[in-house]
């Protein structure tokens, strides 16, 4: 037996990132958290810089410090950098951050994930941005509007770099998202059901979740604009077929969840700081749950919201228009909730509370305004004028930025073990608020006045003049503000005064870590018996310290973490989690290259790139902590995850094909949509796709599914005789799908001359790529088999990638339907 001490050092030294440059190997979730948020800072600053500059053009008329073609530039990588670059990684790494210290575990459920995630949120991000040095950055505006940004009329690389970027960027979200999920349902502290779980959870998962439906549509839409200038295929222009409309939905389809995206972890703080600084607990716990999750769902319904100008049908203009101003209902419970808790609690007034309140002004004010936006009429007459501007910028800056530097403010202390100064706070607070009411306030005036959003000046004596003058001055008191406060928290970690533990007597678990907070978090994991659990027993860190709860061992070297049941948080398995890996690192960087390589047109180096990224995951596939020569000795009766078949692995399969599925489905949308809507779509005379090949190919890739759901359930009743060979026919089946899918495709297309045919080849390529995954998949497994990593004793990974064959056949005969219905 151990001694505490000893312990300590052992999970310390398991744990904690390798030493020097090497740290970039890391996988900590606590590294990684805070590689996000810095680097989202980093960020923030640079989109601030941007939205000084647009504000000092527009100060006084004619103004001519910029030119309009760079003016549009900034214009556009202003909205770009703070929606894409700033607001949701930033979010997200708090979110890595805090999570698994909240819900009692040490680690998320996917390092590697994570770490892959930030590497290619800053490669995408320094790829983005590179494009302001080369005066090469998009001008069409941070949503890229169709037809404006088509090779046409931007036939310049600018939109490429937009387009290729923030695809890259995503992945990064995608990723957080599909993190997030898995640990918050099957990672929480033993005893932590669903209802005791700290609400700050439940609106990250509502975000995580509207995060795997929302971005995909916007990366399909980028993937479709940037194959149709760089490659001549027909997705957005009316004369082959297209409809550039179908870039609006598809992009709004993202954009506006995203607004909810943010504001959800955002008011999760807000929900997670009131009760302590109420020192009760939050009034109406149920009732804010039940509103994150309407949220959730309302928002994926309005989308349209910011299309009502473009013609669509009065029905549809009625219905987005009732659904916009239903989702008024539970933003108003979640601040009715917070206004009783602070209410009937006893308010201690400081420096978190003071961005709280300035939060609630601001954000109330935008609320009423966008009810306004959701009224028709009212909408048609201000609808691209300043009013809009001025709107957005309440509702995602008093929505989100006031509450994250809230959060900042009250997290400070376990970040670094001090207390922020109170002094500098103040001042940051008042300039920031006077000053984003003088920028923005202001706006809503010159909006009502009839001021264009994106022109880059105006004639004098139009009654603008000294409304822009006032919001310019405003913009720079607001940078000043936030310069004090980026100012304090910089001080803040070589001069502040030391924190003591749970400095504001706070109730979630993230307290009952040491302050800063070890690479481990918990010495051994707790076990929850209510929502407030410091509360309940305030010396609860005391004894996880001493090792008087869950897993207090450090055996082998290993990361061990408990996988616990998804509603009622009994424990289930034992999970050994990947150690610090250069792999995220080198995926991150193969697919730079490949984006890189697409921007400069070098097709063949890029190909090279992407055969090199496709086989760095599947090494990462290889590289499993399950192999049976070195797991871990079980825990009691709770056996180790590999000897599982519902372990985190599978629910991270199943949770990614959320994302998946609703990339899918938006490919079949503009399908539909293009079909039944796009005033110049034809139907060949000719199917170009062979109907009999393709049905020879759905039975090869049915018999596979139907093979290898009998090898599973053999598998699981122990009997692993011919196990292997199994697989290899299963892989060979997936070989011969894959071949007659491409017979069946590829002669006749003729993607360069009609949507049509576009849309087809898109399909044909996610068809096929999901087809040689699931394949070459499928005989690595057999050569695993072959080499003991999977046994009637081991049978998770085959339980991993089963609803990976599901997902494939059933998206293979949808699609069989959708050709068989435009064929007819």
């Amino acid at each position: 037996m151990v001694t505490d001490s000893s312990l300590h050092e052992k999970l310390e030294r398991i744990w904690s990132n390798p030493p020097g440059w090497r740290t970039l190997a890391g996988v900590n979730h606590t590294s990684v958290g805070i590689r996000f948020m810095i680097t989202g800072t980093v960020f923030f600053l640079i989109g601030g810089v941007l939205a000084m500059l647009v504000r000092a053009q527009l100060a006084l008329p004619e103004q001519t410090l910029i030119d309009p073609h760079l003016y549009n530039q900034i214009f556009t990588m202003h909205g770009t950098v703070m929606m894409f670059l700033f607001a949701i990684p930033v979010l997200e790494g708090l979110a890595m951050y805090l999570i698994p210290k909240m819900i009692g575990t040490r680690d998320l459920a996917f390092p590697r994930l994570g770490a892959l995630g930030y590497f290619c949120y800053l490669f995408g991000g320094i790829i983005l941005c590179s494009s302001l040095l080369w005066n090469m950055a998009p001008s069409s505006g941070w949503f890229m509007y169709t037809p404006l940004s088509d090779g046409f009329f931007s036939p310049d690389r600018g939109p490429d770099f937009w387009l290729l970027g923030i695809t890259f960027v995503e992945i990064s979200a995608v990723s957080a998202g599909v993190e997030l999920v898995v640990t918050i349902l099957r990672m929480r502290a033993p005893g932590m059901t669903l209802y005791k779980m700290p609400v700050f959870c439940w609106y990250i998962l509502g975000m995580a979740l509207m995060i795997l439906f929302g971005f995909p549509p916007l990366i399909l839409g980028s993937i479709m604009l940037e194959l149709e200038r760089s490659a001549g295929l027909i997705f957005f222009a009316v004369e082959g077929g297209g409809d550039p409309l179908l870039w609006q939905h598809l992009f709004w389809l993202f954009g506006h969840p995203e607004v909810y995206i943010l504001f959800l972890p955002a008011a999760g703080i807000v929900s997670t700081i009131i009760p302590v600084f109420a020192q009760r607990p939050l009034v109406g716990y149920g009732w804010i749950v039940l509103s994150v999750i309407t949220m959730g769902f309302i928002s994926f319904g309005l989308w349209v919201h910011h299309m009502f100008t473009v013609g669509i049908p009065q029905l549809a203009q009625a219905f987005f228009s009732v659904a916009s101003m239903l989702v008024a209902i539970p933003t108003g419970i979640q601040i009715f909730a917070w206004l009783a808790t602070l209410m009937s609690g006893r308010v201690v007034f400081s420096l978190p509370m003071l961005w709280i309140f300035g939060f609630l002004v601001i954000f109330v004010c935008g609320g009423l305004t966008g009810v306004m936006l959701a009224t028709v009429p009212f909408d048609w007459q201000v609808h691209d004028t300043h009013f809009v501007v001025a709107h957005m910028h309440y509702v995602l800056v008093g929505g989100m930025v006031f509450p994250l530097i809230a959060g900042f403010y009250y997290w400070l202390p376990h970040f670094s073990g001090k207390m922020p100064s109170k002094t500098l706070g103040a001042w940051g607070f008042w300039l920031t608020f006077i000053g984003f009411n003088a920028t923005f306030l202001l706006m809503h005036l010159t909006g009502l006045l009839g001021m264009p959003r994106r022109v880059y000046t105006y004639p004098a004596g139009v009654g603008w003049d000294w409304l822009n003058l006032l919001s310019s001055i405003g913009g720079f008191i607001m940078a000043l503000g936030i310069g004090i406060i980026l100012l304090d928290f910089f001080l803040h970690f070589r001069f502040g005064s030391r924190a003591k533990h749970n400095p504001w007597n706070a109730d979630t678990l993230e307290w009952a870590t040491t302050t800063p907070p070890s690479s481990y978090n918990f010495v051994s994991i707790p076990h929850i018996n209510d929502r407030h659990p410091l509360w309940t027993k305030p010396d609860l860190a005391d004894s996880l310290a001493k090792g008087e709860g869950y897993l207090a061992r450090a055996i082998d070297d290993h990361r061990e973490i408990l996988g616990t049941s998804n509603s009622d948080a009994q424990v289930r398995e034992l999970i050994r989690i990947p150690s610090n890996s250069w792999l995220p690192l080198q995926l991150a960087s193969a697919l730079a290259i490949v984006c890189i390589c697409l921007l400069a047109r070098w097709y063949p180096v890029a190909a090279l790139a992407a055969v090199a990224s496709f086989a760095l995951i599947f090494r990462w596939s290889w590289i499993n902590s399950g192999h049976p020569k070195t797991s871990p000795a079980d825990l009691a009766d709770i056996p180790t995850y590999t000897r599982t078949q519902n372990g985190v692995g599978v629910w991270g399969a199943v949770v990614s094909l959320i994302a998946d599925g609703s990339f899918y489905l938006s490919l079949l949308f503009g399908w539909f949509y293009l079909w039944t809507v796009a005033p110049s779509w034809t139907t060949p005379a000719e199917h170009p796709v062979s109907f009999p090949l393709l049905l020879i190919s759905g039975i090869f890739l049915t018999l596979a599914v139907v093979i290898y759901h009998a090898l599973r359930q053999r598998l699981h009743r122990g009997n692993s005789q011919s196990f292997g060979v199994g697989l290899w026919l299963v892989g060979l089946l997936g070989m011969c799908h894959l071949l007659s899918l491409a017979w069946a495709f590829l002669p006749d297309l003729q993607p360069r001359s009609s949507a049509h045919d576009s849309v087809l080849l898109l399909l044909f390529s996610y068809l096929a790529l999901h087809g040689a995954i699931m394949a070459i998949a499928t005989i690595l497994q057999a050569i695993r088999a072959k080499r003991g990593y999977i046994s009637a004793n081991q049978p998770y990974e085959v339980s991993v990638l089963y609803p990976l064959w599901l997902y494939r056949v059933i998206t293979f005969w949808l699609a069989f339907g959708v050709f068989a219905g435009g064929a007819a």
